[in-house]
């Protein structure tokens, strides 16, 4: 893959004028205007200077050629399937080659497509400046294509001299060689080094190592000491042998190892490639350095041989057969600088016969050569040496195999176009035969087209280049940026049906593609785009165009648009007027709150979706939520912007509205009540009511339910969930009036006041209005006793705050409150009631758990301060006290892990009961704590004492099916039976093998196995109750109560499905709703009776529902028939249409305001006319009114046909009909356009009350003329725009040729040479006889 020299206009008139000296003059013909002179048109070659002199450049007219600046080029090339290195094609564009592709973009700044060929290579096609390009290329050909990597074994101690101070020898060398080299640590024993990489860059790495490894063999040669041991004989100096082997071999999809032995100047191919021809000067003969001393018998020598290094290739010979034969042949190891190193040394190395023997035939050789080859100089186009080289050099080795010739080549930097041939002299011809012959295997075309169609011509992704690299393998395409030019190169055939392919692309554009700039200012641009380029892509889409709209960097206005000519102008015109809107449109701020934001955005952004649907024009920006800002801008037209600000000002209110919130003290107990089953109460207050209810957590110890929405919508949803409180339990509620200013003091510091008293009445809700309303009322809710005890005590708090109110604050020890309080309240309340002073304690989420508030008169508060210090005074005074309990009952205290020792202690004051440990043998049970309290739980155990000696245990036998329920939900039923009656209930195990002799109760009879014992209960239906006798009677009775019963309900069979409801939903809703179970009998029975079981309060509940939803279905059948009634009307069928209206709008409306069912009759019916409505007979009634004064408009109205140009049908219509829409409703008329393939296209047919239908003629005839005089417009503008044709050019007159002054033919006594001489033009190859000098100057061989 060879690159491609790129000349831009700007370059090529730059390069042209420094080849003479002076400038084309104005307005006259170049031909006519100046006649250059000989030395002008042909300036003389720089002399050659003397071997190894770098200083020489050329001088005279080529120094004034100015160097090609670098543009922006696109390059396509081709990688073969056996070089690739990966080659799985199911992930073509997303596996690793896309990924490297997208790497070397970032680091080169190139942009690079992929494509892939039909013989599964991979096509390349590089756009960029030239020298990102040529990174991008040698990146590609480094990562996409397969890598060789070989190992050089040199001494452990000679790797420093390879890294170099701070590695920086190491990193010149891999740089220099763009390979990479690893070399081993210190602590590793080995001594081989690996070179990863292209081959030629491996052998220029390895031949660099050898040579710094060989030159400190030699410093250390010369270092050593003589050796008098050695008899006379010398040491010879001892190298390692290199021992090279290639890993891996570019892509051929096998592992061959590949064993050299050291040879230099051997490439990928095997091939040895001359270096360029810079010479150094060199000594009359060849030097030999050679160390040659010897002792304990070391044979081993190195010999360092200076030849030219032109003569290199013979040595090496073609494909290095000579040098490898001269190997084989005495053994020893040749080493011979790559072409790319410009070095002459040559190194031996071996034992010392073989490499005397080497360096003689080596000598011999260079002798032989330096006396029989001549050379020759020819001039060959810098752009065709490549194809001289050829792929890794394998042509030269072609040419030096079969002619015997070298063939040197000036360096890719170099400027010259020199090459030179190296051989005996009869050689020499068919070298240069093959040298042209190779030379022109190759041409160069160029095509041109408008440098704004290559884009299209390379197509998207570059799939129509792609399609001609894919076919033409071979052709390399190059697209130069601001050029009109496009380059191809390749071989012959393949260029010229490459050329024919790109120029039908080309002239398949010029025929269908057009292009315009239009000016829009730059403020404007991102507007133009719109949000994630909606705008532009859409007009791309919708007018299949192509717009550029420069980047914001480049400050321009200009914007191209490209494609077919009519879409380009639609286009056009569409951005233009787009701008014209944007110039004409404002700003507006509108100030919405923070927190409504995501509420107007909705999820996911669907309600402002809907709101920028509805303004399509208006662009509505939300500031960042980080920013805090409360400001949302609206810009766009004038009067839309003002519309959608009026439509979120809307939006804003209702959500204002839609945000209130009131809080709803429920009994915790009832909470699951009000949610329902699976939440089917919440649900349905939720729906009908419209707002958001939350309700505390399980967890919680709050008994506050949150309902938000609007005001009316909230009292509603409150009034719902008070009334099911209200139904559950024996709750009321009462108004307490107390003035609005005492309020806060009632209330008390974060609440604390008005909560002691909640909990002091048995947890009563008090509600006081909220601050600001200037309400006096205060609601108290709860059950009745307590509702009247709290009134009293609120009213009395709120007499003393009136008259004289003082609070005090005192603290105790937490654990010392429960002691204080006393069993329900009773210590607190004797305090209360000598005193007259409130006592409130910390609830458990104040922050001060010691703090004990006292609030009353100044001096009851100040005895009541007396006897509690005196209380607080006495649990500080800790004793020890001991009693005696029996051992038997110690199981009792210590059983659940200590809980009744942890309730005794909570109770009094923190005292510790400590009983024997388990084991000892005593009853003996110590107290401490405070005095008082050791007091009151020594007389607590005594009552547990007690109670335990008291004990009985009864049975109640209750049917094991019935357990479940008589249990609850996770034992609920029965554990609240357990703290009310301080007992212990045990259910039997069940009997999985229970039969089926027991039936349900029926009609609320309990059967006598409830009351009465049977002779021999089951086991599995006795349940053991446990505690004072009195109590277990009562715990029986409770549980007894629990027991569900069945009653029969008589229900008409008729409306059992519609108790039942859709898949059930009526009859589970009720069983929800009233936790009773409901049976409805199949129907094959055709019975009446419905039977409910439940609990006897909810069966009364059940049974009332479903006689209320039984009348409610009786009067829905009444209803029913009523709204029955049919009414039959005869209208002709080519109204129906029109009474339907579009999208039966207008049928929809009648059925709406009239409440009735309108039918039409379908296509297949005999009687067209006939319409039939449905419902109330005076619905029904109105309903046909409504229709036939439909009909009776219908019959007046009048239909005409007017001619308007289907050119202007389009705009008349509008964007999705919107324009025609509002002239229809403005003026009260139908009109109807021809479809596609119409005969008459002009036709539109309008329909309405005559003058209806006048006016809108009217109207749309102006229309026409108006948009018609624009449609002219347009065409004749668009015919101005088209491109000109072209005019075949006129045939050139004669021309006079190449005409110079000063040539040398015309000098004095000399002549113009003869072409057709064989003196003056010889044949290469033929001997000719010398002539004199003539005016062409000598001849070189």
């Amino acid at each position: 893959m060879s690159s491609v020299a790129v000349l831009t206009p700007e370059s090529f008139a730059e390069h042209r004028s420094g080849l003479g000296d002076q400038e084309t003059r104005g307005g006259v013909s170049e031909d006519e205007a100046y006649i250059p002179t000989y030395l002008e048109a042909f300036p003389p070659l720089p002399e050659k200077g003397a071997p190894g002199d770098k200083s020489g450049e050329p001088v005279g007219a080529w120094s004034k050629i100015r160097p090609i600046k670098s543009s922006v080029i696109t390059q396509v090339f081709h990688v073969p399937l056996e070089e690739r290195r990966y080659k799985d094609n199911s992930q073509f564009g997303e596996g690793e080659e896309a990924k490297v592709c997208l790497d070397i973009m970032q680091k080169t700044g190139a942009h690079i497509e992929l494509s892939l060929a039909k013989d599964q290579g991979l096509s390349i096609m590089v756009t960029g400046k030239l020298d990102s390009v040529m990174k991008a290329r040698k990146e590609i050909v480094a990562r996409l294509q397969t890598q060789a990597s070989a190992t050089v074994t040199i001494p452990k101690e000679h790797h420093r001299f390879v890294i170099g101070k701070n590695g920086e020898k190491l990193q010149e060398l891999e740089l220099k060689t763009a390979t990479k080299i690893n070399i081993p640590r210190p602590e590793d024993p080995s001594n081989q080094i690996k070179i990863t990489g292209t081959k030629e860059g491996i052998e220029k790495a390895r031949h660099e190592i050898l040579l710094i490894s060989a030159e400190q063999e030699k410093v250390a040669h010369n270092r050593r000491p003589q050796d008098t041991t050695g008899g006379g004989q010398a040491r010879l100096h001892a190298l390692i042998p290199v021992e090279e082997t290639v890993l891996a071999i570019v892509g051929r999809g096998i592992t061959e190892a590949v064993a050299t032995g050291g040879a230099g100047g051997i490439n990928d191919e095997g091939l040895c490639i001359p270096n360029p021809p810079t010479l150094f000067p060199l000594p009359p003969h060849p030097t030999i350095f050679s160390d040659s001393r010897a002792a304990d018998g070391d044979k081993r020598a190195v010999e360092r041989i200076n030849l030219e290094k032109v003569f290199h290739p013979f040595i090496a010979g073609a494909y290095n057969k000579v040098v490898q034969e001269i190997m084989q042949e005495t053994g020893a190891r040749i080493n011979i600088p790559p072409p790319s190193i410009n070095k002459d040394e040559i190194f031996i190395t071996g034992e010392k016969e073989p490499v005397a023997q080497a360096g003689a035939r080596i000598r011999r050789i260079y002798e032989e050569k330096k006396r029989k080859t001549t050379t020759i100089s020819v001039e060959v186009k810098k752009s065709q040496h490549k194809y001289i080289i050829g792929p890794k050099g394998n042509t030269l080795q072609e040419i030096l195999d079969m002619t015997g010739v070298s063939v040197e080549m000036p360096s890719l930097e170099s400027s010259s176009e020199t090459i030179i041939l190296r051989g005996e002299p009869d050689k020499l011809g068919p070298a240069l035969t093959q040298v042209y012959a190779k030379a022109k295997s190759v041409m160069v075309a160029e095509v041109t087209a408008p440098a704004w169609l290559h884009r299209f011509i390379i197509g998207k992704k570059g799939q129509n280049i792609g399609r001609i690299t894919q076919q033409l393998p071979k052709v390399h395409i190059e697209f130069t940026d601001g050029d009109e030019k496009i380059t191809l190169e390749g071989p012959t055939e393949e260029v010229e049906i490459a050329q024919s392919q790109i120029q039908d692309i080309i002239n398949d554009l010029l025929s269908r593609m057009d292009y315009t700039e239009i000016t829009i200012e730059q403020k404007f641009h991102r507007h133009l785009i719109g949000k994630n380029g909606t705008n532009i892509n859409r007009i791309k889409e919708q007018y299949k165009v192509s717009v550029r709209i420069p980047p914001d960097n480049e400050k321009s206005h200009q914007i191209r648009i490209e494609g077919e000519p009519q879409g380009v102008q639609l286009a056009k015109k569409e951005l233009l007027e787009m701008a014209v809107r944007m110039e004409n449109e404002r700003t507006k701020d509108l100030i919405i709150e923070q927190r409504f934001h995501r509420s107007i955005i909705g999820q996911k952004g669907e309600k402002i979706k809907e709101v920028r649907d509805k303004f399509p024009e208006v662009i509505i920006n939300f500031p960042d939520p980080a920013q805090k800002s409360d400001i949302v801008q609206l810009r766009g037209p004038k009067n839309e912007v003002e519309k959608c600000g009026k439509f979120l000002q809307k939006v804003i209110a209702d959500l204002i509205e839609n945000s209130y919130s009131v809080s709803v003290p429920i009994f915790k107990q009832f909470h699951k009540n009000i949610i329902g089953k699976g939440g089917a109460n919440i649900k349905k207050i939720r729906e009908e009511t419209n707002t958001k209810i939350d309700l505390p957590t399980e967890n919680s110890n709050s008994e506050v339910i949150l309902i938000t929405g609007k005001k009316a919508n909230c009292e509603a949803a409150r009034d719902r969930i008070l009334s099911i409180q209200r139904e559950l339990a024996n709750i009321k509620e009462v108004d307490v009036l107390i003035p609005a200013k005492l309020h806060n003091s009632l209330i008390g510091a974060k609440g604390r006041l008005v909560r002691s008293l909640m909990e002091e009445c048995g947890g009563v809700h008090i509600h006081f209005p909220s601050e600001g309303s200037g309400s006096d009322k205060v609601t108290i809710r709860g059950p009745v006793e307590e509702v009247e005890k709290a009134r009293k005590q609120l009213l009395q708090l709120a007499e003393e705050k009136q008259i004289n109110n003082c609070t005090v604050e005192l603290h105790a020890k937490p654990e010392y409150h429960k002691f204080l309080i006393g069993r329900g309240g009773g210590n607190i309340r004797k305090v209360r009631d000598r005193t007259g002073a409130r006592i409130i304690f910390p609830t458990a989420d104040d922050r001060d758990q010691e703090l004990i508030t006292i609030v009353g008169k100044e001096e009851a508060i100040k005895q009541a301060h007396k006897e509690l210090e005196i209380l607080i005074k006495n649990l500080d005074n800790v004793i020890e006290d001991l009693m005696i309990v029996d051992p038997k009952y110690h199981r009792h205290f210590v059983a659940r892990r200590g809980q009744v020792l942890r309730e005794i202690a909570e109770e009094y004051g923190g005292v510790t009961v400590s009983f024997p440990r388990t084991g000892v043998q005593s009853d003996r049970v110590m107290l401490k704590g405070a005095k008082d309290c050791v007091e009151a739980a020594k007389r607590r155990i005594q009552e547990i004492i007690g109670d335990l000696e008291a004990q009985v245990t009864l049975e109640c036998v209750i049917p094991q099916r019935f357990h479940r329920a008589v249990m609850g939900l996770k034992g609920s039923k029965v554990q609240q039976i357990t703290r009310d009656y301080d007992v212990q209930i045990k259910f039997p195990e069940r009997d999985e093998n229970q039969g089926l002799d027991l039936h349900p109760q029926e009609n609320g009879d309990l059967n006598s196995d409830l009351r009465e014992a049977e002779p021999v209960p089951r086991k599995c239906d006795v349940i053991f109750i446990s505690g004072r006798k009195e109590k277990c009677e009562a715990a029986r009775e409770a549980l007894l109560a629990l027991v569900p019963v069945t009653v029969d309900l008589e229900v008409p069979f008729d409306l059992h499905r519609y108790i039942i409801g859709q898949k059930g939903s009526g009859i589970r809703k009720m069983m929800e709703e009233y936790e009773v179970n409901i049976a409805v009998p199949p129907p094959e029975q055709q019975s009446d009776v419905i039977k409910i079981t439940g609990l006897t309060g909810n069966l009364e509940r059940a049974r009332a529902g479903i006689l209320e939803r039984v009348r409610d279905l009786q009067a829905e059948q009444e209803d029913r028939a009523l709204r029955g009634f049919k009414l039959t009307i005869s209208v002709d069928p080519k109204y129906h249409p029109k009474i339907i209206g579009r999208k039966g709008a207008v049928i929809s409306q009648i059925r709406k305001d009239h409440d009735v069912n309108v039918q039409f009759p379908d296509k297949g019916d005999e009687n067209q006319d006939m319409i039939t409505i449905t419902g109330y007979e005076r619905n029904a009634e109105s309903a046909k009114d409504a229709i036939m004064k439909i009909v009776a408009d219908l019959e007046e109205m009048v239909s005409e046909d007017i001619n308007l140009d289907h050119r202007v049908h389009a705009r008349i219509i509008g964007g999705r009909g919107k324009a025609i829409r509002k002239i229809m409703e403005e003026f009260k008329v139908d009109i109807r356009f021809p479809p596609p393939g119409s005969d008459d296209p002009n036709r539109v047919t309008v329909t309405g009350l005559p003058e209806n239908v006048d006016n809108a003629i009217d109207h749309l005839l102006n229309l026409e003329e108006e948009y018609m005089m624009a449609i002219v417009e347009s065409e004749t503008m668009a015919a101005y725009m088209k491109p000109p044709s072209r005019v075949e050019e006129e045939p050139r007159g004669s021309t006079k040729g190449f005409v110079v002054r000063d040539a040398p033919w015309n000098a004095p006594g000399n002549k113009a040479p003869d072409m057709s001489s064989a003196e003056e033009f010889p044949m290469f190859g033929t001997v000719v006889a010398p002539k004199q000098a003539s005016a062409w100057g000598p001849k070189k061989f």
